[in-house]
């Protein structure tokens, strides 16, 4: 009722990396991206569009993610920031600190970091402010 109102993972794939693809360098998308191969680099969704990411048991990616909804069922050698939804399939191994606001992780699934609620990150956000110094003269 208040607030921000929650959205739903994409039920269609818009973009494909397909299995024999390698990326180097980072990719931004919107809508869904479905990664079958390797990607060196970061992937960002869109800031203006929910944006869904699904990694197939064959993929590997070595960056950063950062998106909306996120589905994991292949490697992840990176900082992963779900800002909604994260899902961790049975294959899925992930090397890095996880950030996310609802997680299911499913039997089998690996992570060797963090796993990091973003209410938690978010009460520890401390803004700094500097009061201009007063001129002494």
């Amino acid at each position: 009722m208040f607030g921000k109102k929650k959205s739903t993972p994409q039920n269609r794939i818009d973009s494909l990396i397909g299995v024999g693809t390698r990326v180097d360098g980072n990719v931004t998308f919107a809508g869904g991206l479905r990664v079958d191969g390797i990607v060196h680099g970061d992937i960002a969704g869109s800031s203006d569009t929910d944006a869904t990411l699904v990694i197939s048991e064959q993929a590997t990616v070595e960056g950063e993610i950062r998106v909306t909804h996120l589905v994991v069922n292949g490697a992840v050698k990176g900082p992963i920031h779900a800002l909604e939804s994260l899902e961790l399939q049975p294959r899925c191994r992930v090397t890095g600190d996880v950030y996310y606001a609802t997680l299911e992780v499913h039997l089998g699934a690996v992570v060797d970091g963090r796993l990091i609620h973003r209410s938690e990150v978010d009460t520890k956000k401390v803004e700094l402010t500097v009061a201009p110094r007063a001129s002494t003269g």
